[in-house]
C-alpha cells in the first residue's frame, strides 16, 4: 500500500513511512478529501504528538480553512489525546476527527475543546 501511496501522493510518502501504524487512515483520509469531497489548498501537516499527520483545507466555494485528524476505527483514543490534536492546530477553534474503517468508510466528527452546545 504504501508504494502505491507514494507513488500516486508523493506528497504523503514521508508520513506514510514515518507513521505506518496509520498509514491507511492517513491515505484513505487524503484520498477522500481531495478527490471525493474535492478540496482545496489542501495542505499535510506533521503531528508528531498525535503519531501522524493532519490535514488543512478548505471545502469548495468556501473561505474557512479546517483542519483533520485521521484515525483508525480500531484505535483507542483517549482526551489527551484529543487535547494533543487540538493543540497542534494552533489557530483553530476545533478539529475534524477522521475516522476510517476496512471498508473504506469514513466518517467526521466535529471536535471542540470544553463543553460545547450543539446548533439548534
Amino acid at each position: 500500500m504504501q508504494n502505491h501511496a507514494s507513488v500516486s501522493y508523493p506528497i504523503l510518502s514521508p508520513y506514510l513511512s514515518k507513521y505506518p501504524r496509520v498509514a491507511g487512515a492517513i491515505f484513505q483520509t487524503y484520498n477522500d478529501l481531495l478527490l471525493a469531497q474535492q478540496w482545496t489548498d489542501l495542505d499535510v501537516v506533521d503531528l508528531p504528538s498525535c503519531s501522524r499527520c493532519g490535514f488543512r483545507g478548505r471545502r469548495p466555494q468556501t473561505e474557512a480553512t479546517l483542519s483533520v485528524v485521521p484515525c483508525s476505527l480500531a484505535e483507542s483514543i483517549s482526551i489527551s489525546w484529543l487535547t494533543s490534536a487540538l493543540k497542534s492546530f494552533h489557530d483553530t477553534e476545533h478539529i475534524y476527527l477522521a475516522i476510517t474503517a476496512e471498508d473504506s468508510s469514513i466518517v467526521y466528527y466535529k471536535i471542540s475543546p470544553g463543553i460545547v452546545k450543539p446548533p439548534i
